[in-house]
């Protein structure tokens, strides 16, 4: 009798440690699988769109005559658990004006750069990468309007350097660069370096950047006042060479009106002194000054069904001078311009 009641005490011990070994095992198996694996994705867009009239407003992209092209985007990315790159390709007249400062291979190439997660708030990253001033992007998939403001158009489009960014918490960030010339991507050719900065509060961006005759400041952000209704946001002061200078200010409210459409406005002021980047001196030929100031209202639509999007816009453009052509040699202060847009994104 007692040695059954030893078998049988041996025996449950024994069954019990299994159990455990085996719940061991369960929980390490859980754990693996949820461990992140590095991934690779593709993604992108194509863009094309009608221009219903030839003269266009001194702003980038979606300013061809006609049927025109826009780009194809291909963005390859890999995020491993620490690091990761990111290759973002664009074919067209709309890559060929984002990258207009690289010349050979590199003119298809938007964003090229890899990163490095120190830890869960400071990520480094070295390369070619777009810029963290404006509201507006290069992309047309995250732009609400087709066409680009003064704003977007005059400022920097990317950068090749270092940057560092810091997550202090889950509404607060800081992000500080050192990089070539603005839009220099290729390589540092005029020997001239430039200082970035980025404080993130709440949604809320507040940027700087300065370099040899650069000095801006901007502000973007944005407010949900509604379920439906948000408000974006962007103001900028540059500082450039021989006393020139912009600035600008815009409001974008977008308005969703059902789930496959929304309608969106852009208000945007632009000025100038003593020529500015050129974005409203004309010249001689057509009257205006180096002192100049714009006014533009832009109304898009945006209906979205799975991956594509048609985006038929209205824009009225407003100067204080001349600047606008309407023929060869006569020259208007106002430009009125449809263009409606296909997008898909993938």
């Amino acid at each position: 009798m007692k040695i059954f009641k030893t078998t049988v005490l041996t025996l449950a011990l024994l069954a019990g440690s299994l159990t455990y070994a085996q719940d061991e095992v369960a929980e390490e198996t859980v754990v693996e699988a949820t461990e992140e694996k590095p991934s690779f994705s593709v993604s992108g867009s194509i863009d094309t769109y009608y221009r219903s009239n030839e003269f266009t407003p001194n702003t980038s992209f979606a300013n061809l005559p006609g049927f025109a092209l826009g780009m194809a985007n291909i963005v390859l990315s890999y995020e491993g658990e620490k690091s990761g790159f990111v290759a973002d390709l664009v074919y067209g007249p709309r890559g060929a004006d984002a990258v207009f400062n690289s010349t050979g291979s590199s003119n298809i190439i938007n964003q090229l750069y890899a990163y490095y997660n120190v830890n869960d708030k400071l990520t480094l990253t070295l390369g070619n990468f777009n810029t963290f001033l404006g509201y507006e992007v290069i992309s047309p998939v995250a732009n609400f309007n087709y066409s680009t403001s003064y704003m977007f158009s005059y400022g920097p489009f990317s950068h090749t350097g270092f940057k560092a960014d810091y997550a202090v918490s889950d509404n607060v960030s800081i992000m500080v660069a050192v990089m070539n010339a603005t839009d220099e991507t290729e390589a540092d050719y005029s020997d001239a370096s430039t200082f970035g900065a980025q404080l993130g509060l709440y949604g809320q961006y507040i940027n700087f950047l300065s370099g040899d005759d650069y000095t801006q400041f901007d502000f973007t952000g944005g407010f949900n006042i509604s379920e439906k209704l948000f408000l974006g946001i962007n103001a900028t002061t540059t500082e450039l060479a021989a006393d020139a200078s912009f600035s600008g200010f815009a409001l974008y409210p977008q308005y969703t009106i059902s789930d496959s459409f929304s309608i969106g406005l852009r208000g945007e002021i632009f000025s100038e002194t003593n020529g500015g980047a050129g974005a409203l001196y004309s010249g001689a030929l057509s009257g205006s000054t180096e002192d100049a100031d714009n006014t533009s209202f832009t109304i898009t639509g945006s209906y979205t069904k799975g991956n594509f999007i048609l985006k038929p816009e209205f824009r009225i453009d407003t100067a204080s001078a001349n600047i606008y052509s309407k023929n060869a040699t006569d020259f208007t202060d106002s430009l009125a311009s449809f263009v409606v847009a296909a997008i898909y994104a993938f």
